[in-house]
């Protein structure tokens, strides 16, 4: 069942996919702070990642009254780890060396998704699975836009006007042939990546910067209407990177540094 809130809220900033990446959410959270905003949400992927884990989590922790959190199918995979998986992914292992007992509970305890008001629902992939891109047919290997019929189906009935979603990391903003609008925000932490499921794929943003959207609502004589802007925002790849490397990732390292995949 989706968390609900019904607050109203004329502008929000919503991130996603973080992926433990501390430098590109301090950028990205000090980004916000010279914005008017009425509420910041969090997708999830977000303690995932070669980078800095528990500083990542710390960093989130001040500002636990300001965030509306859900949770991503790599929140998941820390939590529901086993040792045989822990002992097989380096990674993976490091993730739960670094993140004290606090932030795996709080992890568990975040919403699978959220109606944030009647007008806003949030998913970190679909609303039914973190793992399914709603936007994105990657049959060619490269991510291409769904036909409007495809996302409708994977919406399974969900009417909020507004949708916003995660999980691919590519920055988009949909209308669809009922007027809702689809809104996956991109990456802060994670520019480019290649996965194996459910077939080999990359999705790349062809560049560093950390991304987000910023969602208001526009009251005119035709009612309530939405803008977009999504943000691409400058900050120390290179100390992302480093760490990356240092951790036995120069897949990631050259990700966060291009916004490609090797």
């Amino acid at each position: 069942m989706a968390h609900s809130n019904n607050k109203q809220f004329n502008t929000i900033a919503a991130i996603s996919d973080i992926h433990s990446n501390f430098f590109a959410l301090e950028a990205v959270l000090t980004d916000i702070k010279h914005r008017d905003i009425g509420q910041i949400v969090n997708l999830g992927d977000i303690l995932y990642g070669p980078i800095a884990p528990n500083a990542t989590y710390e960093l989130l922790t001040k500002y636990q009254d300001d965030i509306i959190t859900i949770r991503g199918n790599q929140d998941r995979q820390i939590y529901e780890a086993t040792t045989v998986e822990i002992k097989g992914n380096a990674t993976l292992a490091f993730i739960i060396k670094d993140l004290p007992e606090m932030a795996v509970r709080w992890m568990q305890n975040l919403p699978f998704d959220c109606h944030l008001n009647d007008d806003i629902y949030l998913c970190h992939g679909s609303p039914t699975d973190d793992m399914v891109y709603l936007l994105e047919n990657i049959e060619t290997g490269q991510p291409t836009l769904r036909n409007n019929v495809d996302v409708l189906a994977l919406l399974k009935g969900i009417d909020s006007p507004v949708i916003v979603c995660g999980h691919t990391h590519i920055p988009r903003t949909v209308m669809l042939s009922t007027g809702q609008i689809v809104i996956n925000t991109g990456s802060v932490g994670y520019p480019a990546y290649k996965d194996d499921l459910p077939i080999v794929h990359k999705m790349q943003t062809y560049s560093p910067h950390a991304s987000y959207a910023l969602i208001k609502c526009v009251e005119n004589k035709k009612g309530k209407q939405w803008q977009t802007e999504h943000i691409r925002v400058p900050y120390d790849y290179e100390a992302a990177a480093k760490l990356a490397l240092a951790n036995g990732r120069e897949d990631w390292a050259f990700a966060l540094r291009t916004g490609r995949v090797l």
